[in-house]
């Protein structure tokens, strides 16, 4: 892929040279996901170039690419990747779906196509291993047999007079989650980490459990319960071996997930796992991008594997990973109104992550900026402690709803802190 560089009316676009891609051959609509054998399955489908505008008389700008409405396997989340992680899809992406057994399909959401936020910092191991691409977010559809998919470029004069071409390489991805775990606890059940559920602890059993003397008096909040990967069925040979670990968590971002709000709290651990294998198979991310996950009826989810005390490096936060973590909202909330069991575990969990680590929820901090965003490579940023996606990179994540909820969730965790 090259760049170059138009010019309109004084203001200067970089545009990406794409070549054409070359029509597939047509994949069977039941094609073998990559990863048979293992719980769960992707299906990865070539977007065709669909006719002309004036062929379909749609209105649409020429150089759609999609797929005719088609029966596939079973599948419950849907997005869309492309071949360069750098590259930035300028248009739209829609998918319907058909439920199983019916013959009933859904109307034509919108996937999230500014997706290039979430990833690994450029320069880190992650990254460099090659097989990290781009991609919108994933949407939770549910259940689902059959789909048709439209993606379509910017109309001409919306971005410097003409539309950009697609990214190359466009697949739409089809995920299915997998089967529950028989130890799903994530509402109520047996705790203990072999149950699949670390159980709430009050301030005293929080400094205990972290080696901490009462007389150092430490601000740290009550841990809150956490559903462990195994409570929420992490299939734990899709993620790479190892661990990685940064040095400290001085600040935590908030996101939500953009995978709409249709799913049921019972169905959570699905999401999480769609996501799971999304980010793994589907983006070539090492893990899950998140260190933790919170669903709208404020249980909290474990995230990126290294443990729940371990500062994990995560792939949240473009240029803001390191030192930092990643606390996932399960749900969209751009015109939504966030669940207050929501906002209070997001408060409860980083009131104890944060105080491990001795981090002011109320407080200020100064990050280093590992490039690929807003901010260049090097740039010290002072952030809030408790931060948007959005301040660390132009992004509308978190959904404005949930973003004004932070000032609470800031003040509320600091009491929890005892400060």
């Amino acid at each position: 892929m090259r760049a170059f560089l138009v010019s309109t009316m004084g203001v200067t676009c970089t545009a990406a040279l794409v070549l054409p891609l070359a029509a597939p051959a047509g994949a069977a609509p039941d094609a073998p996901a990559r990863d048979s054998g293992l719980p769960g399955s992707t299906q990865s489908l070539p977007l065709d170039a669909l006719p002309p505008p004036s062929a379909r008389a749609t209105g649409a700008p020429a150089g759609e690419r999609g797929l005719a409405e088609r029966q596939v396997r079973p599948f419950s989340l849907a997005g869309v990747v492309w071949d360069d992680v750098d590259a930035e899809l300028h248009g739209t992406a829609q998918v319907r779906v058909r439920a199983p057994g019916t013959h009933r399909w859904s109307g034509w959401p919108d996937l999230e196509t500014h997706n290039a936020d979430h990833a690994p910092d450029p320069g880190s191991a992650e990254r460099a291993a090659g097989a990290v691409k781009g991609s919108t977010a994933p949407l939770w559809v549910g259940p689902s047999d059959g789909v048709e998919v439209r993606v379509r470029p910017e109309a001409p004069g919306t971005r410097c007079g003409a539309p950009l071409p697609l990214p190359a390489g466009l697949h739409l991805e089809l995920v299915d989650p997998g089967e529950d775990p028989q130890e799903v606890t994530g509402t109520a059940g047996a705790t203990g980490r072999e149950s699949g559920v670390l159980p709430a602890l009050d301030r005293a059993e929080t400094e205990a459990a972290a080696g901490l003397a009462p007389a150092a008096r430490p601000y740290i909040g009550p841990r809150p319960r956490i559903v462990t990967r195994k409570g929420w069925g992490a299939d734990e040979k899709l993620r790479e071996k190892g661990f990685a670990y940064t040095r400290t968590v001085k600040a935590a971002f908030v996101h939500h997930t953009a995978t709409g709000n249709t799913y049921r709290c019972s169905q959570a651990p699905s999401v999480i796992r769609g996501i799971y294998r999304f980010h793994v198979r589907s983006n070539g991310w090492r893990d899950l991008g998140y260190n933790f996950l919170v669903d709208k009826c404020g249980n909290v989810y474990e995230g990126r594997a290294g443990g729940v005390t371990r500062a994990v490096l995560g792939a949240h936060t473009l240029g803001f990973n390191t030192d930092t973590m990643g606390v996932a909202v399960l749900g969209t909330y751009r015109d939504s109104r966030p669940p207050a069991a929501a906002v209070t575990a997001i408060s409860r969990l980083t009131a104890w992550k944060l105080g491990l680590s001795g981090a002011d929820p109320k407080g200020k901090v100064r990050l280093v900026s590992a490039g690929g965003g807003t901010y260049k490579k090097g740039r010290r940023v002072e952030m809030n402690v408790i931060s948007g996606h959005r301040d660390g990179f132009a992004t509308d994540c978190p959904g404005a709803r949930l973003y004004k909820k932070l000032g609470t969730t800031r003040t509320t965790a600091a009491r929890l802190q005892g400060r």
